[in-house]
């Protein structure tokens, strides 16, 4: 026999569930509700007879006073004793991952602009994101953007050659890196280097619980964190989207005069002709859409991290995905919407 002694109160109820499944009786000794206050004694008698786990229950009579004591089956689920084993549909259901993070997204972006427009800009913080975005990434976008210039125009030169298009060389190289290289290929550059990073660097203080921290001095963390980089992937992608464009035209006119044969000058007046203002524009354009999609989501992304450092390197790695998938769909929505109907400015090249 084995004799468990436990507080009282004077309503309560324990479990046979943690009891051994060969018990057979349970004696239960409450001589008078007076003692319910002192101790009791719980007595269990082994036996090879397995008997159903019960909820056992005892409860002071009002009438007479003495305790009632009854038993629930401890699967049952009734309005009188809590069930904690059973719970409702709703209560474990919780929505993806990615809904509440796509989600997420939309929440975001409408807070940096209410702030922005607010004029809750953190300058210090922006100033430091746009060196990052900015200088500290001209080098590998201007190298990226001239090779793939370079083979770009190894790809068509020489089939305008064969036919006697010398002159549209030009228009072509413009028309394509104004439109759709130049815009495209640094967005895929910043958001390899600079999202990945976004997501990173939030995620990291997402875990390590310095964004509450940030709450408890009384700093909002979008104000502090999301805002700055935001704008900052906003100022500087069009900058070095232009300045992508210039070397990427350079670095073409130079291969097909060297190569092929075609005159740098002739290159750039067929450049001149075809292309028109709404073209740098519309590039200009580009790349501010894209900005906004890689920083929003890569910080989006950082601040919904969980895991630790598990979470951190798989948030960082779905930002950057997803932020190249927002941006190819980006790119053919205004691509659509830009350049509708059949177009007549190689005519002016020929």
């Amino acid at each position: 026999m084995q004799t468990t002694s436990c507080s009282s109160h004077r309503l309560f109820c324990f479990s046979c569930r943690n009891i051994a499944a060969n018990v057979k009786s349970v004696k239960f000794r409450v001589p008078y509700p007076s003692q319910l206050d002192r101790k009791c004694e719980l007595n269990v008698y082994d036996s090879p007879i397995p008997i159903k786990p019960k909820r056992l229950f005892v409860v002071p009579n009002a009438s007479d006073s003495h305790p009632s004591a009854s038993t629930v089956d401890d699967e049952m689920n009734t309005n009188h004793a809590p069930n904690g084993a059973s719970l409702t549909f709703l209560s474990n259901w919780s929505p993806p991952r990615y809904l509440w993070r796509g989600l997420s997204v939309l929440i975001l972006a409408g807070q940096v602009i209410v702030k922005t427009l607010k004029g809750k800009i953190h300058w210090r913080n922006t100033l430091q994101q746009l060196e990052r975005v900015g200088p500290r990434s001209v080098g590998v976008c201007l190298l990226t953007s001239a090779f793939v210039g370079m083979a770009f125009t190894i790809q068509f030169v020489r089939e305008f050659t064969r036919l006697g298009l010398n002159r549209s060389v030009g228009g072509v190289l413009a028309l394509a890196f104004s439109r759709e290289l130049s815009p495209v290929v640094t967005a895929v550059v910043v958001a390899g280097r600079i999202g990945s990073a976004f997501a990173a660097e939030l995620g990291t203080m997402q875990v390590s619980e310095q964004t509450d921290t940030l709450r408890v001095l009384g700093s909002d963390p979008v104000d502090y964190l999301v805002t700055p980089r935001v704008l900052a992937t906003c100022i500087a992608l069009p900058l070095l989207t232009l300045l992508c464009f210039t070397l990427g035209m350079a670095s073409s006119a130079l291969l097909a005069d060297g190569v092929y044969g075609v005159s740098i000058n002739i290159i750039l007046d067929s450049a001149q002709r075809a292309l028109r203002s709404w073209d740098i524009i519309s590039a200009m354009i580009k790349s501010q859409v894209f900005g906004a999609i890689i920083s929003i989501v890569s910080c989006a992304w950082g601040v919904t991290t969980l895991g630790g450092a598990k979470g951190v390197g798989e948030s960082t790695t779905s930002a950057v995905v997803i932020s190249l998938v927002g941006i190819f769909v980006a790119d053919f929505v205004l691509s659509y919407i830009f350049f509708q109907g059949a177009g007549d400015q190689l005519k002016n090249c020929m």
